[in-house]
């Protein structure tokens, strides 16, 4: 019985992987399980049928996801495949959403916005006060300087090397380590900023 519970799905995920060309991308996002709980996260290919991310928690397969995707919005469907760094879904969506995500898609990759770094996609700047409070993995609380900032990651100055892929909090924003520097670390936000309000929010 439950093989032939599975077929079904397994059909659904091979039919999605025909219809619709998968891009690489790397968007940041957030998502929630029917537990409702929210977590940061990072898509790294997508199509106008579905999404594979990198996330701390894994749903079961069938679950629920509301997932919200910079530059993309608001996707809802459900679990099709774990893996050890995340999971894939697909999209509850008519033939009008599907089409205006392959738009939105065409037209980020027409803007070179994919495969851009970070800090060529919004222009960077130093804050006015340069001296924040950066709470690391282990909850260490320590003074460090931003060298400089942008709507979705900073560039800090200090002595510690967090790993790779390790969330911090800088100020009141999360962020993941993405690459170190030979003065510190560079972090990617979890979430696009507020220009209005992205000086504020780097100050706990």
């Amino acid at each position: 019985m439950a093989l032939a519970e599975r077929k079904p799905s397994l059909r659904a995920l091979a039919d999605e992987r025909r219809r619709f060309q998968r891009v690489t991308v790397n968007l940041l996002g957030r998502y929630m399980l029917a537990d409702r709980r929210e977590y940061p996260c990072q898509v790294v290919d997508m199509s106008p049928g579905g999404l594979a991310m990198i996330a701390p928690v894994s749903g079961h397969m069938g679950e629920r996801v509301v997932a919200y995707v910079d530059h993309v919005g608001r996707l809802e469907g459900a679990v099709t495949r774990v893996f050890p760094t995340g999971f894939a879904m697909t999209f509850s969506a008519t033939p009008r959403k599907r089409d205006k995500l392959a738009a939105q898609l065409t037209w980020l990759a027409n803007r070179d916005i994919l495969n851009l770094p970070e800090d060529r996609r919004h222009g960077r700047f130093t804050p006015h006060n340069p001296i924040t409070q950066l709470v690391m993995p282990n909850g260490l609380n320590m003074r460090v300087r931003i060298i400089d900032a942008s709507l979705s990651g900073a560039a800090v100055a200090t002595d510690q090397r967090p790993a790779i892929g390790a969330l911090i909090m800088i100020g009141k924003i999360q962020g993941r380590v993405v690459r170190h520097l030979e003065e510190g670390f560079a972090v990617e936000f979890t979430r696009l900023q507020h220009p209005d309000f992205i000086e504020e929010s780097l100050h706990a």
